[in-house]
């Protein structure tokens, strides 16, 4: 059975016990330019998985704090281009639209780096409402979801490359999860859905398969929630992000073992 988001491919396996080459066919995931729109406005080119467009275009306009809720996002369309890659047209209530041109206005005087100029760094910088949040999560439940995401993740199964985004219960239950070859857009999917499915992120934690850095912090903040655990190691703008933002941050969590910062 086809898994959305994934194409197949011939490949060429090659051994270094000296067993003879092989062909094979493996399934990849998908990535490719995603044009982002927004109120007629061209937005930002993400690389992206296209699977789950209409969660990511509404979890990536609460992340850029385009819109403060769901009510505010008004549709999605998504459609292939003739040149290559995808076409994401969003529509915003007329509140979103404000933010939307200030955004727009700096993101043209960045550079590649997306750190150039001084305005450029203390719009990355800028402090962030810390989190109101408090969730009750043992570590039991936190091994709990880390041993069932692997399951779950239908496209890292079938790719191995695939990174995921879990929206876990208090008690480690994972109620969704979202992947994309992009850790930050995996993010961005599951706050999407999870806001469509009217499930308030302050009452449960995110698992992320991803390194922690301080841009998946910044988005846990933004969002509120109150407990964000990575399955590998936290950077050190990402402790002190999380430490300035009473945001609750695990790192290195295994099936034996994790780091709480």
């Amino acid at each position: 059975m086809p898994v959305e988001g994934t194409r197949s491919f011939d490949l060429r396996e090659h051994f270094a016990d000296g067993t003879e080459a092989r062909d094979v066919e493996r399934l990849l995931i998908e990535e490719a330019p995603v044009a982002i729109e927004i109120n007629g406005v061209g937005y930002a080119v993400m690389m992206a998985t296209p699977a789950d467009l209409d969660d990511y275009a509404l979890g990536f306009c609460l992340s850029e704090q385009l819109i403060a809720s769901a009510t505010e996002f008004v549709s999605a369309d998504a459609a292939p281009v003739d040149a290559g890659g995808w076409m994401l047209r969003v529509q915003l209530a007329p509140s979103g639209a404000a933010p939307l041109l200030e955004r727009a206005r700096l993101r043209l005087s960045e550079g590649s780096c997306g750190l150039c100029g001084i305005e450029s760094l203390e719009q990355v910088m800028r402090p962030l409402t810390p989190v109101v949040a408090r969730l009750t999560v043992e570590p039991a439940a936190m091994f709990r979801a880390v041993n069932a995401m692997g399951d779950l993740q239908v496209m890292g199964k079938a790719t191995r490359a695939a990174h995921a985004a879990a929206l876990c219960a208090p008690d480690g239950t994972i109620r969704l999860v979202r992947e994309d070859v992009g850790r930050h857009n995996a993010f961005d999917k599951l706050l999407g859905a999870a806001a469509r499915a009217g499930l308030a992120v302050a009452d449960h934690f995110i698992l992320l398969t991803a390194r922690c850095s301080f841009e998946l912090v910044q988005k846990a903040v933004i969002a509120g929630v109150p407990l964000l655990v990575t399955i590998s190691a936290a950077s050190t703008l990402a402790v002190e992000q999380a430490r300035a933002h009473d945001l609750r941050l695990v790192s290195l969590a295994r099936t034996d073992s994790l780091l709480e910062s």
